[in-house]
């Protein structure tokens, strides 16, 4: 009898409903290998088909079940993929398929004519999602694979206290057609998860000979660390990993390289270079360029540092998180893409280390596929996803998904798993990692609402805070709109590194003015060799005209339409008119409220 301790917890349930239960579907992480006792102390890995085998021939009696595989390739076989002859067969056309169908209904549910044989059938149907093209639109041929099998499940014929029994192996639950297991007491589904950090220990201890050669304290650490390191790895890449290591010739001690050689190809880890070259005035250089929003840039200065010495997430489960994941929300054009600009380039001493997707672009139901890979067989496959491919290529960097709000909501279902996990499966199957990267979002939710006419349905918009709230009153209203728009679990990720911005202050606003003024005229200067001065009645009245109500609900973008439209439109016709040339120079002042443009003497 196995020792139940010692089992999974699909596989207890499975050795629970062994002769209960005639059919079962099993999904999620089902071509790995997995722990299974083989006596009272000791735990070997082994196939699913193997572990199938074992748990429902387990009994102190011999011989209890006779084991049959199916599969599109071969058929039926009795000893799977080992058998020679099976191999020989050819490969299965759609009537032999059908055929196939129809001989397990009659294994499931007619007696041998041996009435000695007190054996219970069971039948493993290997790649069971790939018996059909899609569970919604099915063909008849498909139908009548399925029917078989569900006559088969409904009337399995039960020998003594066993049953005969059939496996469904699916990748997910959703590739059999839905009316074959809904409300189908026969049926039971089982889902294997990826090891977890107890089951890649007992691999690691087993199979990772190196750590046995030297027991030290420092040692136990650096095992440790690795298994934290391979968190959502299945078992057959820590095998993967171990051949890595021996061929790479690295001490066991630097093991944490090989992972980093494993996800990303390299061991150069770009965030231990960064950490020399900061400094101690990271705020002080973001608030060059974001003007009157010190209470976000103090708390992005603190993820930022946690990033860089690898602190982020080690109070969660998982070691595999993102360097950081931080929520910007507020309205419009108070810095929110703008400083995260300035993280990247402060990070990286390059904007373009930046990668940014416009979500308003992926509002259709199945833009997700843009962004991971469609599946295969569909429109797109060979070129795998937008935002799979920049991370694959770029795995140091920063992410920016700017008004998410925008984006269909399967999009950020999908999130869930990187901000959790640090990692995403492509549509061609491969692990992309995100370890390494720092996540920013923004949005502009709850910044104004929508309001439907009862009588006309008519649906108009309103705002919902304004310049004159406070930033208590704007972060609560806000956070309202987030946990309605939201499931609790995608709030529950972004946690207290939801950062909303105020709008901008008199004093930004000056500032805000005053910098983007000065970089026309420097610009120009760089560019053409005209000198522009402005005048301060100059710039008090552009300070002026950028503090009305309008341009303040639009932040720094309604102040570089006031300055484009105030300033420059007549900066520019001015020297149009008067065909400045290269060397001369201008004086911008005020007289009566009105531009005056002079040319100076050289």
């Amino acid at each position: 009898m196995i020792d139940n301790n010692l089992m999974q917890r699909w596989q207890k349930e499975l050795l629970s409903f062994k002769g209960i239960k005639s059919t079962f579907i099993i999904e999620g992480n089902i071509s790995d290998r997995y722990p299974f006792p083989v006596n009272d102390d000791e735990i070997d890995f082994f196939s699913l088909n193997e572990i199938l085998t074992l748990i429902f021939n387990s009994d102190e009696t011999e011989g209890l079940y006779e084991v049959r595989y199916c599969d599109l390739i071969f058929g039926i076989s009795k000893e799977g993929y080992t058998n020679k002859e099976v191999l020989k067969k050819e490969t299965q056309n759609l009537n032999s398929i059908i055929k196939n169908s129809e001989d397990i209904r009659k294994a499931m549910t007619t007696r041998a004519s041996d009435t000695e044989n007190t054996k219970s059938n069971l039948i493993i149907l290997n790649y069971s999602s790939r018996f059909l093209n899609s569970p919604d639109s099915m063909s008849q041929a498909e139908i009548a694979f399925f029917l078989n099998l569900f006559y088969a499940s409904n009337n399995s014929l039960r020998i003594k206290s066993y049953i005969n029994t059939l496996i469904l192996i699916v990748n997910k639950l959703n590739d059999v057609p839905a009316w074959f297991f809904i409300n189908n007491p026969n049926v039971r589904t089982l889902t294997i998860s990826n090891p977890d950090r107890v089951v890649r220990s007992v691999y690691i201890d087993k199979f990772y000979h190196k750590f046995k050669e030297k027991v030290t304290p420092e040692i136990d650490k650096v095992r440790s660390k690795f298994t934290d390191l391979t968190e959502g790895m299945k078992i057959l890449e820590l095998g993967e990993l171990r051949r890595l290591h021996d061929k790479s010739n690295i001490p066991i001690e630097e093991i944490a390289d090989v992972v980093s050689i494993y996800k990303y190809g390299f061991k150069e880890n770009k965030w231990s270079q960064i950490k020399g070259k900061l400094g101690h005035d990271i705020g002080d250089r973001i608030r060059k360029r974001i003007k009157g929003q010190d209470h976000v840039i103090d708390k992005i200065v603190k993820v930022v540092k946690r990033a860089v010495v690898g602190l982020s997430g080690l109070q969660h489960s998982s070691a595999s998180k993102p360097r950081g994941i931080i929520f910007l929300a507020g309205p419009t054009g108070t810095g929110k893409t703008e400083i995260v600009k300035a993280v990247a380039e402060l990070l990286f001493e390059d904007e373009k280390a930046l990668i940014r997707f416009d979500m308003s672009e992926y509002a259709a139901e199945h833009a997700d596929q843009k962004l991971f890979g469609a599946p295969p067989g569909y429109v797109g496959y060979d070129s795998g996803g937008q935002l799979t491919n920049a991370v694959k290529n770029n795995p140091f960097s920063v992410l920016l998904f700017d008004e998410i709000e925008k984006a269909h909501p399967k999009i950020m279902d999908k999130f869930l798993q990187i901000l959790e996990d640090g990692r995403m499966t492509d549509g061609q199957g491969n692990t992309i990692y995100f370890t390494e990267t720092l996540i920013f979002f923004t949005s502009n939710i709850g910044i104004s609402r929508e309001l439907k006419d009862p009588n006309t349905g008519l649906v108009t918009r309103e705002k919902n805070v304004s310049p004159n709230d406070s930033l208590e009153v704007i972060e609560k209203k806000i956070l309202n709109e987030m946990k309605n728009h939201y499931k609790p679990e995608v709030m529950n990720r972004f946690g207290e590194n939801i950062l909303v911005f105020n709008y901008i202050d008199e004093i930004a606003s000056k500032e805000i003015a005053k910098s983007q003024i000065d970089n026309i005229n420097q610009t120009y200067f760089k560019n053409n060799k005209i000198e522009i001065n402005i005048c301060e009645d100059a710039y008090k009245l552009l300070y002026t005209l950028c503090w009305q109500d309008e341009p303040r609900s639009n932040g720094g973008r309604g102040i570089g339409n006031v300055i484009e439209d105030q300033y420059l439109n007549q900066l520019a016709e001015f020297i149009f008119d008067k065909n400045i040339q290269e060397g001369e120079t201008i004086n911008v002042r005020v007289e009566n409220g009105k531009w005056i443009f002079d040319m100076l003497p050289p």
